[in-house]
């Protein structure tokens, strides 16, 4: 019988925010594309004030649309390969470190599920990801719009930055082992 010990449970549990968000992510997509097949409009204005917009477009590259131009042939290794090699390394750093607090185990977690929500848009979708959030920015960065996002996007940009923030402010556990 395989015992289950609190450090391995403490590590394995995080990976239920991943399914989550996979699942979330997916759910959504789907939704879009079953429910607005017509890529380009807008589907719903959710504020009535262009605020928020729900918006069917699809993305062959990444974030902001980098790499809109690169050739077929490269794209898999890139958009595809690239990054699940990063987030095969991310998951055997994650159990070999002893290091990470709770959030940043969570946050981990949370940007797994977002890298793996979109691997599985590029795999599985000949139109590349489904993106479908749109929301007004008000001219900041040169933007009247932000590039429009999806669920995984979402918990990408949320959990990295969680994880930036718990690495820059000391956590109440690690305050301890410094004074030593």
């Amino acid at each position: 019988m395989i015992k289950i010990t609190g450090k391995f449970k403490s590590k394995t549990m995080p990976f239920i925010l991943t399914g989550l968000v996979i699942l979330l992510d997916q759910l959504t997509k789907a939704y879009i594309v079953a429910k607005w097949p017509m890529i380009g409009t807008v589907i719903k204005d959710v504020f009535n004030n262009n605020f928020l917009l729900i918006y069917h477009v699809r993305n062959k590259a990444i974030a902001f649309s980098i790499g809109d131009n690169v050739p077929d042939q490269f794209r898999f290794l890139l958009f595809i390969f690239i990054p699940i090699v990063v987030l095969v390394f991310l998951v055997i750093y994650y159990f070999k470190s002893k290091e990470f607090t709770w959030l940043q185990r969570w946050a981990i977690a949370g940007i797994l599920g977002g890298g793996i929500g979109n691997i599985i848009d590029r795999v599985l979708r000949e139109d590349g990801v489904v993106d479908f959030i749109s929301v007004r920015v008000y001219g900041l960065f040169g933007m009247e719009r932000w590039p429009t996002f999806n669920i995984a996007d979402s918990a990408v940009v949320v959990c990295c930055l969680l994880l930036m923030v718990s690495m820059l402010i000391p956590q109440k556990e690690n305050l301890g082992k410094n004074k030593r």
